[in-house]
């Protein structure tokens, strides 16, 4: 029997059992009708400090999604960056624009509610959202250093490995496996009964703080968790190292233009998986200790690494950047020729998007 069936058994029966174990656990005397909500506990009771984070992160939410959706809008409408590293820098964009929105738009609103609550069905939904971009962004940053390895150790065979068929294979392949990998986690965590203890202490849903509030005794389930996700991105980061090490390698016996820039996209790349995987690691290997850093961590893989990572891309990348001052300098002199042109008219938002559909977004 696996965890799903065992944990139904336990709705009908009041009873426990999981297979292959001894763990057996009568719930008689609890109430298993289950919770319609969860109360965040949020990131600091403080009101000065609430304001204070209400302005920074709602900066940091708009800058990351202004930034990510430039590179992606960059990179579609530039010709010489329609390569095989360039799409999978623009999915991980979009991934990030993604990872940024799941939990954090809340976050911001409930800095001025009394009370922080989320439904049973949205916190589901941000568990579910959560594990899907992680894992599809744990395969594509994969995809990203196989992209890197065969250009700087197989130059030759590049353009024949890296189609475009490949390329899209591979981002179908990293958006399939985060979801079967976001389905492994959810097949047991909505059969678990929750009966009581609703309070989260954490800014959103996440899955290790959420399953210590079910009603049975979770050990045999961490187990499960700390295999599916901790190990997993600790393999999948020392995979990672692994390749880039090999890549620096190479890269040091060739003293030469093309490896100095080989060397700058490298590191950039290595930048952006370190601060990925870092914090996924730490709370996924040790999923059932609540530290105070943990909540730092959340911030920082939800919030700063999809927003770090276009500022990483495009400042350690000359094409990228320069694409990108391009089209912001075209758009930003498209405006200013419209207000020069016509002032009153921009107070006419019918005509002022009229004007932008049919000059400024030509830019892209």
């Amino acid at each position: 029997m696996n965890v799903p069936q065992c944990i139904r058994v336990l709705a009908i029966n009041e009873s426990l059992c999981f297979s292959g174990s001894s763990i057996c656990r009568t719930m008689e005397g609890f109430n298993h009708s289950r919770v319609s909500e969860f109360v965040l506990l949020g990131l600091t009771d403080s009101s000065e400090l609430q304001i204070f984070f209400f302005v920074v992160f709602s900066i940091f939410y708009l800058m990351t999604m202004f930034g990510n959706c430039l590179i992606l809008l960059t990179v579609l409408s530039t010709s010489n960056l329609h390569l095989p590293m360039y799409f999978l820098l623009s999915n991980l964009s979009l991934i990030d624009m993604c990872l940024s929105s799941f939990a954090t738009p809340k976050m911001i609103m409930d800095f001025f509610a009394q009370r922080k609550t989320i439904s049973f069905e949205g916190c589901i939904s941000q568990i579910f959202f959560l594990h899907l971009f992680t894992g599809t962004e744990i395969v594509l940053l994969i995809s990203m250093s196989f992209d890197r390895y065969i250009a700087i150790c197989k130059p030759l065979h590049y353009s024949t490995i890296m189609s475009p068929r490949v390329c899209v294979g591979l981002v179908v392949t990293s958006w399939t496996v985060g979801f079967l990998h976001t389905m492994s986690q959810l097949a047991f965590t909505l059969y678990l009964p929750f009966c009581g203890p609703n309070v989260i202490d954490s800014f959103f849903c996440d899955l290790p703080l959420v399953i210590q509030l079910a009603c049975i005794d979770i050990y045999v389930l961490g187990i499960f968790m700390i295999s599916t996700s901790g190990v997993i991105a600790l393999i999948s980061f020392l995979l990672l190292l692994t390749s880039y090490i090999i890549v620096l390698v190479t890269i040091r016996d060739h003293s030469s233009t093309g490896s100095s820039k080989a060397l700058s996209t490298c590191t950039a790349h290595f930048i952006v998986v370190f601060m990925f995987f870092g914090p996924c690691i730490f709370i996924y290997v040790w999923p059932f200790t609540n530290f105070l850093v943990d909540k730092i961590l959340s911030v920082f893989y939800t919030i700063f690494t999809p927003f770090l990572n276009p500022l990483i891309y495009t400042l350690r990348n000359q094409e990228v950047k320069t694409a990108v001052k391009k089209k912001l300098k075209k758009f930003v002199i498209c405006i200013y020729k419209y207000v020069k042109m016509d002032p009153v008219s921009v107070y006419d938002y019918k005509v002022l998007i009229k004007f932008f559909k049919k000059n400024c977004l030509e830019t892209w």
